[in-house]
């Protein structure tokens, strides 16, 4: 594609101007190509350029109008025969006034380069839990304890990292963040009764963020019929969803509001969430007030404060239907009968419990 037709077709994209599956595809060549994305990224950054300066031209035409307005020698005649308090403040003070003011500008400007304000760059940090040497320490003498009061003399190693996955089958097959398990050496999912079960990586997504499980431990147990079902068209603005994960040793529940149907930059593979997410959220389930399965959380915001970010459902059915047949028994079956439409919240959770786990990755 030669440079005018990539800047007409960037244009066409920051207008607005695309239809939803154009826009779609467009956005994945965004997060497959870098360099696509770097060119709209700094046309976007140029026409804030623009349109600021076209603004400055205009208040200071503005301003100009109203200076010609103004009767200024009688202005200056006033204000030199009966001089305002503040005007005898700048005069006898006004080398203290400069520096305090540039100290305080000096302060400001330092805090925002700081916290990034200054960076036009926004970018994701994932939501997966890194576990220090005193939670692993910990947690391995709860283990300890719990081994010795049921018997139970299988040990795990130490994990690196946490988060959360969902069953997709009732036969272990799970989604969970790719980032979550990337560059792993093994992984186990440990469901709401404690129990680890060894599992293996059967497929990944990563330009999406997803990847699918597969539970291989002959101790694993047939699930039964996932209560759930995977919501295929997009969301509504302002609707009530939920969460329900892994960023304590104990699942966590969490509710909010779907407050955007674009991601960071505009991106359309990712919803905006107002959730409060934490470290050990990735990859867990984001359903609606009818239990529909409507995406995975992904990431957060680093710059602003409960700005949370989900991959679309959508994605997630085309991931399971890119799985090699050679991977699996068969084609995943998904459900299609959903058990908690007509359920409350509190019946909801008691019935998705058993198919959320803890992701762990060693």
């Amino acid at each position: 594609m030669r440079d005018d037709q990539l800047l007409e077709v960037i244009e066409r994209y920051l207008n607005g101007d695309m239809g939803a599956d154009e826009r779609k595809a467009f956005e994945l060549l965004r997060s497959e190509n870098a360099e696509i994305d770097s060119r709209v990224i700094e046309h976007q950054q140029f026409t804030g350029l623009l349109k600021q300066y076209g603004e400055r031209v205009e208040l200071e035409t503005r301003l100009n109008a109203i200076h010609h307005e103004i009767d200024v020698h009688a202005l200056v005649e006033e204000v030199t025969v009966h001089p305002a308090w503040i005007v005898d403040l700048w005069r006898h003070h006004h080398s203290k006034i400069s520096v305090a003011a540039s100290i305080a500008i000096f302060a400001v400007l330092a805090t925002l380069f700081v916290t990034g304000y200054l960076n036009n760059n926004s970018s994701y940090t994932d939501m997966r839990q890194e576990m220090g040497r005193q939670g692993r320490t910990l947690n391995n003498l709860k283990k300890t304890v719990s081994d010795i009061q049921t018997r139970n003399t299988r040990v795990l190693p130490q994990d690196k990292f946490r988060g959360t996955g969902f069953a997709i089958t009732s036969n272990g097959l799970i989604a969970t963040a790719y980032h979550l398990i990337n560059d792993n050496d093994s992984v186990y999912v440990q469901n709401a009764s404690g129990k680890s079960f060894k599992a293996k990586v059967v497929y990944t997504e990563p330009r999406t963020d997803i990847a699918i499980l597969q539970v291989v431990d002959t101790a694993f147990k047939n699930l039964g019929p996932i209560p759930y079902t995977f919501k295929r068209s997009e969301g509504d603005i302002a609707e009530s969803i939920y969460t329900y994960g892994y960023p304590q040793d104990s699942p966590v529940f969490g509710s909010g509001q779907l407050t955007s149907l674009n991601g960071l930059n505009s991106d359309t593979l990712n919803y905006e969430i107002s959730i409060p997410i934490n470290p050990g959220n990735s990859g867990g389930p984001v359903f609606d007030s009818k239990g529909n399965l409507i995406g995975i959380v992904k990431a957060k915001e680093t710059r602003l404060e409960g700005v949370h970010f989900a991959l679309k459902s959508g994605y997630l059915l085309s991931a399971i239907q890119n799985i090699p047949i050679d991977s699996l028994n068969g084609k995943p079956v998904l459900n299609t009968k959903n058990l908690l439409a007509n359920l409350n919240q509190v019946q909801q959770i008691k019935k998705i419990k058993n198919y959320v786990f803890m992701v762990k990755v060693y």
